[in-house]
């Protein structure tokens, strides 16, 4: 079950970039920032495709990726507040998001979540689901980002190859849920 986030009477953060929602037709992903899409063959029918978007819209293949996941809510929707944490101990780092937009389409499900104060990372990704036509089911990770702390201009070259091997890693994740 998805942990829910408290405190929700709190204002919350504000984003922390300006061009919101630009991963929804990523042909344009904006200027200024490093470009990352990655692609996954998940699975094959409408099946398939009904377990994957599930799996990616519920946080669900967050979380059996073996990321930490708060929410709250327990399904991606515009607005909702979501907390993401990778490492352990005092190399934990957490990730506050906004959910920018989310598609619930009959061949394409997904959601974006955009960077909120406090994220290591100015920007967004998006997570979608398509049912292409001849019944292939692929799962894209496509963001835009830029360091937003010292510690990630520090990390410099090394940022995007982990964020290569993260959405990678999200993608086998879902397959493995999607034939399981």
């Amino acid at each position: 079950m998805t942990r829910l986030l408290s405190g929700l009477s709190r204002p919350r953060p504000a984003l922390t970039y300006g061009e919101t929602g630009a991963t929804r037709a990523p042909a344009d992903l904006p200027g200024g920032y490093r470009h990352l899409r990655r692609t996954t063959v998940v699975g094959h029918g409408r099946a398939a495709f009904e377990r994957a978007g599930t799996a990616v819209t519920t946080w669900r293949m967050h979380r059996d990726s073996g990321a930490s996941l708060l929410a709250d809510a327990g399904r991606a929707a515009p607005g909702t507040a979501v907390e993401v944490s990778v490492g352990l101990g005092p190399f934990r780092l957490t990730a506050p998001c906004s959910v920018i937009w989310a598609a619930y389409e009959d061949r394409r499900t997904g959601f974006a979540y955009g960077t909120l104060t406090g994220h290591p990372e100015c920007g967004e990704e998006s997570f979608v689901v398509e049912l292409e036509d001849d019944g292939t089911v692929r799962f894209t990770v496509t963001a835009f980002s830029r360091p937003a702390t010292w510690y990630t201009r520090l990390a410099g070259p090394l940022v995007p190859p982990l964020q290569r091997a993260y959405a990678d890693r999200l993608g086998r994740t879902l397959r493995r849920l999607v034939r399981s």
